[in-house]
């Protein structure tokens, strides 16, 4: 096993909108669609990739809307962020619910845990 074996996370939603408003407003970005990898299989599947850059250290990742695929399920991705205080903020702000504010895992940092708008559960990481 690699060191970071975490190479790509999927994120099931919904409701495609309101989950690429959520995410867009919290990390302050903008998601770009992905051509559906098996349309004959999975004609209805939308894909939202999150920014990535293959050089950078970190997993990429998408949001995916696909019939029989519910959200809310049990996997927990933590993004990365400068303060995860301010990215908790906005999630609340954008119609996510916080289920933990920051709090010191020290002495790797912080940690705050917020639901999306789909009943996904995200986890919010920063050094500061």
């Amino acid at each position: 096993m690699k060191s970071n074996p975490v190479g790509w996370f999927e994120i099931y939603v919904q409701d495609m909108p309101r989950a690429k408003a959520f995410y867009e407003a919290v990390f302050q970005v903008g998601l770009t669609p992905l051509d559906n990898p098996d349309p004959q299989g999975f004609p209805d599947m939308q894909m939202l990739a999150f920014p990535s850059s293959m050089e950078d250290y970190g997993a990429a990742g998408a949001l995916v809307h696909m019939a029989g695929c519910p959200s809310g399920g049990s996997t927990l991705v933590y993004f990365s962020c400068e303060d995860c205080a301010a990215e908790a903020e906005r999630a609340a702000a954008n119609g996510g619910r916080l289920i933990k504010g920051k709090m010191s895992i020290d002495p790797h940092g912080f940690i705050a845990m917020v639901m999306d708008t789909e009943g996904n559960v995200i986890g919010l990481h920063s050094m500061q």
